[in-house]
């Protein structure tokens, strides 16, 4: 077995699986410390690298695209303090550190474990239950739905729309974006046949991140959602499924009845926006006026 113990975390290799041990040490992200130890299987793994520095170096595993829900849900966006694929090296220990690059990759070649992309999740996720409170709200998931709870700091209008219940059953995806400069970040579900363009301070399925420590933490409910919805691979097909019916329907004219149909659906819509608090009050009037016009 290949194992190397740092500060900032223990990595151990038995041949058949990585196993990520983060450290006690304070420069460790709170992110890497909740998550707590994971368990890597070989066939999710594209690679590993050793990057040596004047005072200290980097191991870095690179996952197959598709193999871990948090790196999906994260896109990528997780900072080196937080990020569980990274382990911090002391000079002393570069050595061990070869090694241990040598022994995975190695095994990658022994098994001849593929780089390519996987068409479904070889990590289970952050297990659940789980709850955050970071930004403007409380996201909690209990494996069936997620509750998104608003504090004094929500915006009035999303507030005004109360907590929300989504069923996974109606999600289509979850993603997490840290706040960068001076850009908010955010976590927002997308809920089926209900797309919404609003930034996330007045999106009622989103919460609002604005860079403090707890932030973080909200990728764990994102992941922890990701892993329970269809395989990014998988969706396309499921999407050509769902349209392919309509392919094969003779085109129907279109007449007046059908454009005053459209319109109406237009009104409930906006009617749904403004109730959720997406629209202002003077927005909602002035839509619902340039729609009456067309009627």
């Amino acid at each position: 077995m290949a194992e190397i113990i740092q500060k900032d975390g223990t990595w151990a290799f038995d041949g058949d699986a990585l196993r990520l041990t983060p450290g006690r040490d304070k420069n460790v992200g709170l992110l890497r410390r909740t998550l707590g130890e994971l368990v890597i299987p070989l066939g999710a793994l594209a690679g590993v690298s050793f990057e040596q520095g004047r005072r200290s170096g980097r191991l870095r595993l690179r996952l197959r695209d598709g193999a871990d829900p948090l790196l999906h849900a994260t896109g990528g966006r997780l900072t080196e303090p937080h990020d569980p694929y990274q382990l911090l090296v002391e000079s002393d220990r570069y050595g061990v550190a070869e090694y241990f690059t040598d022994e995975v990759r190695n095994a990658l070649l022994l098994d001849e474990v593929p780089s390519d992309p996987v068409a479904q999740f070889l990590l289970p996720g952050p297990s659940v239950p789980v709850s955050v409170s970071a930004g403007d709200g409380t996201a909690s998931f209990d494996g069936d739905q997620v509750r998104l709870e608003w504090n004094w700091k929500t915006e009035d209008a999303k507030a005004a729309a109360g907590a929300r219940t989504l069923a996974v059953a109606d999600l289509v995806a979850v993603e997490w974006h840290p706040a960068a400069g001076l850009e908010n970040g955010y976590l927002r579900f997308t809920v089926r046949n209900a797309p919404t363009k609003a930034p996330p301070k007045y999106d009622p399925n989103a919460v609002e991140l604005w860079g403090f420590k707890k932030d973080p933490l909200m990728a764990l409910v994102a992941a922890a959602v990701q892993a329970r919805l269809p395989h990014p691979a998988a969706a396309p097909t499921a999407d050509v499924r769902q349209s392919a019916p309509e392919t094969t329907r003779p085109p129907v004219p279109a007449s007046a009845e059908d454009g005053h149909d459209a319109l109406l659906r237009r009104l409930r819509e906006l009617g749904e926006l403004h109730r959720t608090g997406v629209l202002t009050d003077e927005e909602f009037t002035l839509a619902k006026q340039a729609i009456l016009k067309g009627m």
